[in-house]
């Protein structure tokens, strides 16, 4: 067994000739930086899921008379007619079918911008961005507003005014409930830690 030169018969002796093997990949230089911190994001406390899912379901409702309105349009339109000429009497024919429209698209147009800043408000506070909340306040009250005065326009008479009505109300109570669950003191803890996160 040959030896190596130093005496150590453990190791072994390349045989003369044979190719050395090539030298290991330089190190890497130190670093001195720091890695980033993983920021654990704490989860959203009940409320603010109480709170999203009641605004989601606002939404359904005020949609579904959106809805409602678009698929029975004629009908809506010719009602219209009536009392946009009781409004403003001695209009010719044409007028008084574009005032109708104007008012009809107007009032469906006003509460659908309602509904969808509200939506992105909503969006902005699953963002953990409290002061949503606070314009979420200002449009349920302006929302309020707005149907006052579109169910002259927009709630026929009959059963079919009293499901409107029942939407509309279900849409604000819904809204409004879930508006005092994104006020809860959970739902403030959850906020302000985003504002104390390194």
């Amino acid at each position: 067994m040959p030896q190596h030169p130093d005496g150590n018969p453990q190791l072994p002796v390349a045989p003369a000739g044979a190719a050395s093997p090539p030298p290991p990949p330089p190190r890497p230089g130190l670093s001195y930086a720091a890695p980033a911190p993983i920021l654990v994001i704490p989860p959203a406390p009940r409320s603010i899921r109480l709170g999203r899912a009641l605004w989601l379901s606002s939404f359904v409702a005020g949609l579904a008379v959106l809805v409602g309105s678009f698929l029975t349009r004629d009908s809506h339109l010719e009602r219209l007619r009536a009392v946009v000429d009781e409004m403003a009497p001695g209009g010719d024919d044409a007028a008084l079918t574009t005032s109708t429209a104007i008012v009809f698209w107007g009032s469906g147009g006003a509460l659908l911008l309602l509904i969808l800043l509200q939506a992105a408000l909503l969006g902005a506070v699953s963002g953990r961005r409290g002061w949503a909340r606070w314009l979420m306040i200002l449009l349920l009250a302006g929302q309020v507003g707005v149907m006052a005065v579109t169910a002259v326009f927009l709630v026929p008479e009959g059963d079919a005014g009293s499901y409107v009505l029942i939407l509309w109300a279900a849409q604000v109570l819904l809204a409004f409930a879930g508006l005092l669950a994104l006020l809860m003191p959970s739902a403030h803890r959850w906020f302000k830690s985003r504002r104390n996160r390194p």
